[in-house]
């Protein structure tokens, strides 16, 4: 500490750090992580829309899409089908609850080098997959990828990352999963028109370049001081923050690092400390994201973009375009939130685009209800450009908020005893929402027909609400000072913030840990529990 007398309180809103290389080219390696779940969320769709894959693993499917007698809505609708798309989400949920652990006790890098291991194994087995058990079996070693890589990810962003440009970094991951969802939509595009009907494979076995990219990714990063410090190792924490933040003066964020860490190793049961009522605001606002991301709809129009384009009546190649198309706008969009997050914050982001997605979802089921009906799709040009103008609309939306915020609130709003745990928890719901989504898509296009879209308009409605009354703005907030300055700010979270007193509460420590100089401001804020 200077010899000043500096509080680490006081400094903490300034930390010093620079935009170093090594920061933006950690961070831009460990996005990779996006790249691979963006791939595998948009390669799905325009494959199970390739005759000779439905021949083969689905051929109920295939012969429902050939019969003209068959619903527009429900050619499609076959369980085995989306359990493809659907058994990647579920193992995700499965294996976040081992990366938890990983996370916490071997660190943010080796996790996502875990997650790259994942990814390689299961592209390679669905690339040759010669059965429907080998196809799903590959899914489920890609879905524990999935749960390994989106546990690390957003917490090694958020960590590393200087916090001025928090929210921006983060959103490399979010920016990669568009560019993933745009590669598989192009990937698909040509490999439809591949004669010899082995085209899918290429689709499915190009998954192994981002899988290739994380896994060097994470061999070349390094971990984060947050992760170095709370395993133990603080001089090679202290070290990666001198180099992570471009300075020598790093003492101030070292000290809040370490006093953080102090406070969770007193956490000897993290998911039990999660539920208590100081944690509970936190708690509340990540499940609550992930449930509200998974019901914009958007998953569903993602994964089964050509199937949906092709329910409305463009053919083969036009649907695939269409979904390139809806592709391409995710990651300009995306590109958008970047610059803006940090500026005008999260809560414009979110409500903006609520309004946005609502409209733009009412007037597709208007068009939908007046123009496709059970035997008939016949859109026309004129009505089919407006409802894929419509679907970018609704897709620009959602890629500069509920997409990238999505992920980046949950792992910027926990204090460091719960974060792996929080994150977890996160990745979990997120994934079981993803799960229920994919599996139910397309039995409700054809139970629910044109209303599948008002159901999600009514779901945007709902969180919008939610995010006016609900939501504090975290932008510009450093991550150890968010009960302070945010949770003990709001008219309703405030009340939660006096915490329990029990055998995992961090007991109340002597201001000697802090030096000479000890800071009574700091010293209370801790004994709240940050």
């Amino acid at each position: 500490m200077p010899a000043g007398g500096l509080s680490v309180a006081s400094a903490a809103t300034e930390f010093e750090a620079k935009i170093t290389p090594i920061v933006i080219i950690s961070c831009i390696m460990a996005a990779t992580g996006g790249l691979m779940f963006g791939y595998d969320v948009g390669v799905s769709g325009g494959v199970t829309s390739m005759p000779s894959f439905l021949k083969k693993f689905f051929p109920v499917v295939y012969r429902q899409s050939q019969n003209e007698d068959d619903s527009n809505y429900c050619k499609y609708d076959n369980q085995g089908l989306q359990l493809f798309t659907s058994s990647l989400y579920l193992a995700g949920l499965t294996a976040t609850f081992f990366a938890s652990y990983t996370t916490r006790r071997l660190g943010r890098r080796l996790t996502m080098l875990i997650a790259g291991g994942f990814f390689i194994v299961g592209t390679v087995l669905n690339a040759a997959a010669d059965n429907l058990a080998m196809l799903i079996l590959g899914r489920i070693l890609l879905g524990c990828g999935v749960g390994f890589a989106n546990q690390a990810v957003p917490l090694f962003l958020s960590e590393i990352a200087p916090t001025r440009i928090r929210g921006g970094l983060n959103i490399l991951f979010q920016l990669n999963v568009t560019i993933g969802i745009l590669f598989a939509n192009l990937v698909n595009y040509g490999t439809a028109k591949i004669e010899g009907g082995w085209g899918w494979r290429v689709s499915l076995g190009l998954a192994g370049i981002p899988a290739g990219l994380l896994t060097i990714g994470a061999l070349l990063v390094v971990d984060t001081p947050n992760s170095l410090i709370e395993r133990g190792h603080m001089e090679e924490g202290k070290a990666v923050l001198r180099k992570i933040r471009g300075t020598d003066n790093v003492e101030p964020e070292f000290l809040e690092l370490v006093e953080a860490s102090r406070i969770a190793k007193l956490v000897k049961h993290p998911f039990r400390n999660l539920i208590k009522r100081k944690n509970r605001p936190q708690l509340v606002i990540a499940v609550s994201l992930q449930i509200f991301q998974q019901f914009t709809g958007i998953n569903a129009i993602m994964f089964y973009a050509p199937v949906l384009f092709s329910t409305l009546g463009f053919g083969s190649d036009a649907s695939l375009y269409s979904a390139v198309i809806t592709g391409a706008v995710n990651v300009l969009s995306t590109v958008v939130s970047i610059y803006s997050v940090d500026k005008v914050g999260r809560r414009m982001l979110l409500l903006e685009a609520g309004a946005q997605m609502f409209l733009s979802q009412v007037v597709i089921a208007i068009i939908l209800a007046i123009k496709v009906t059970d035997t008939s799709n016949d859109l026309g040009k004129v009505w089919a450009i407006l409802v894929v103008v419509l679907i970018c609309t609704y897709v620009s939306s959602f890629a500069w908020s509920w997409g990238p915020l999505g992920w980046l609130i949950p792992s910027e709003i926990f204090p460091l005893e719960t974060r792996s745990a929080g994150q977890s928890v996160t990745v979990c719901v997120n994934l079981l929402f993803t799960f229920v989504i994919a599996q139910s898509f397309l039995s409700m296009l054809c139970h629910l027909k044109y209303g599948i879209f008002l159901f999600f308009s009514g779901w945007v409605l709902i969180m919008s609400f939610f995010v006016m009354f609900l939501l504090p703005e975290t932008k510009n907030i450093p991550i150890e000072e968010m009960t302070e300055r945010v949770w003990k700010q709001h008219w309703l979270w405030k009340r939660y913030m006096d915490g329990d007193d029990d055998d995992d509460e961090p007991q109340k420590i002597d201001q000697g840990n802090y030096g000479a100089n000890g800071d009574a401001k700091k010293h209370n804020r801790h004994n709240n529990g940050l």
